[in-house]
């Protein structure tokens, strides 16, 4: 066979699995009418002038893998596209027991970007923090790779190390950073009593059986006398999101949790179980930039059926769930099939949550070390402690002075 059949063979091939792949998201009928055809002509044309006209000859495959992965990327960051090869790995990671960098990162715009970090992990001891970008890991850019790819090559086994690009604000270049994956320890939820009788909880993840834990220290709080509550869910990025529907509960005696659609998934809303609900004392909730996932369901849940007050900054925006999708060639899509959504009818994906009293997050966003001519080790990566007063937590407690009052 000729380089040019190949060439063509290729490109009727990714012009029909892309037109294939379009018709199954948008749930679309072809016909000659309806411009699908149209865009089948475009895209084979385009692959057409780059292989004739390249300035030289193109990798074939590699373009269309490119473009596959533009196309499920383009919807959401949670939606992947995965080749065989990195399908066969993916795989391989399912099967638990994985040491990881001890950090949520999502995609935003166009790189890998970190959420969170958790206490106590291996991103906090490299000195990682929130909204610190992976410019590259292990030398290959982040912007070509999808979020499942990305969260594979962060884990691995226990106690070996990778090496990222780490871009933060105020630095002109990107730095390298060696982190070494731990098994991660999600730290316990911490409480304590502050003044005038206020209970405050602070919660850093909320994976299964978190809010057993929650619902514990509430009753304990409430039975040392308390007459208020703080919940604090800053940086509570990693969980369940069914963990966050039974922490809302916690708080919540009726009323609407959340609920998830798609189009092809059937409404599915979540209650609240007056048999499951603990506490009906004041209550505010702090959120900042890194809340995310479950922890904005517990947020979006109390502020729009009225529970409580949500106190601090705009959240992340993540609550989605993906379906796995093989594909004949070894290949799988990752495809978000349905969104959380708030009780008002808000996808928390696409709006975040907007506290009813807005505060900034006041943490030092720090920077790395001035240094540019080696990797930064953890010493030097550290940030001082912050001695600043915790402004959205003083914010929560007048919010709660003045409900009392």
């Amino acid at each position: 066979m000729s380089m040019k059949t190949k060439a063509a063979v290729l490109i009727a091939s990714a012009a029909i699995l892309l037109f294939t792949l379009a018709g199954t998201l948008n749930g679309v009928r072809a016909s000659s009418g309806d411009g699908a055809y149209r865009q089948i002509q475009v895209y084979s044309e385009v692959l057409s002038r780059v292989r004739q006209e390249y300035v030289e000859e193109p990798n074939i495959p590699a373009v269309t893998n490119g473009a596959l992965h533009g196309l499920l990327e383009s919807l959401d960051a949670d939606s992947s596209y995965l080749s065989p090869a990195e399908y066969k790995d993916y795989k391989a990671h399912l099967t638990g027991g994985r040491a990881t960098i001890g950090a949520t990162v999502s995609k935003r715009f166009g790189y890998a970007s970190v959420v969170s970090v958790l206490p106590g992990g291996a991103g906090e001891k490299a000195g990682l923090q929130a909204g610190d970008i992976f410019e590259a890991i292990e030398g290959k850019s982040t912007r070509e790779m999808s979020l499942a790819e990305i969260r594979n090559l962060l884990s691995g086994q226990p106690g070996s190390t990778l090496t990222v690009s780490l871009v933060r604000a105020r630095k002109a270049e990107p730095q390298k950073t060696v982190l070494t994956r731990e098994l991660v320890t999600i730290p316990p939820v911490s409480d304590k009593i502050l003044e005038d009788e206020i209970g405050y909880l602070h919660a850093d993840a909320l994976p299964a059986g978190k809010s057993q834990e929650i619902a514990a220290k509430v009753k304990a709080l409430q039975k040392s006398g308390v007459k208020r509550l703080i919940l604090d869910l800053r940086n509570c990025s990693d969980g369940d999101e069914s963990e966050g529907v039974a922490v809302a509960n916690i708080f919540m005696s009726h009323g609407i949790i959340t609920y998830l659609q798609g189009q092809k998934y059937p409404r599915e809303a979540f209650n609240a179980d007056p048999a499951k609900a603990v506490t009906s004392l004041p209550l505010v909730v702090l959120v900042n930039k890194s809340t995310s996932g479950a922890a904005e369901i517990v947020a979006s849940a109390i502020l729009e059926n009225a529970r409580g007050d949500v106190v601090g900054d705009k959240t992340f925006g993540e609550g989605s769930v993906q379906k796995e999708i093989p594909l004949p060639d070894g290949s799988a899509l990752i495809l978000s099939v349905a969104k959380y959504y708030t009780p008002s009818g808000k996808a928390i994906q696409d709006t975040s949550v907007t506290p009813n009293v807005l505060v900034a997050d006041n943490d030092d966003d720090g920077a790395l070390p001035d240094d540019d001519s080696g990797d930064t080790t953890a010493e030097e990566n550290k940030k001082p402690a912050g001695q600043q007063p915790d402004e959205p937590l003083q914010k929560a407690i007048q919010v709660l002075k003045k409900r009392a009052s």
